[in-house]
């Protein structure tokens, strides 16, 4: 990520981190707003495995459909890391 005087400037990517495995739509719902992203298959099961942990388990879910032009999920490289 690119530097300026110390702080970290955070970078939006259309780039799946893993570039040869499928992307998917990840909806989530938080209160009355619902929320759509894409998400590599990996980084989409395993924040539906701690998002439905920590927080509601019916509000988060893989649905079918294009996912051109969504945002990528933020922070989709973390769910990667162990």
């Amino acid at each position: 990520m690119p530097r300026s005087s110390g702080v970290v400037i955070m970078s939006s990517s259309d780039e799946s981190p893993i570039p040869g495995e499928r992307d998917v739509r990840l909806s989530v719902h938080l209160d009355s707003m619902r929320l759509d992203f894409a998400a590599c298959l990996t980084a989409a099961l395993l924040f539906i495995q701690d998002f439905r942990t920590h927080h509601f388990p019916d509000e988060v879910h893989v649905l079918s459909g294009d996912i051109i032009g969504l945002p990528r999920l933020p922070n989709e490289r973390l769910y990667l890391e162990p």
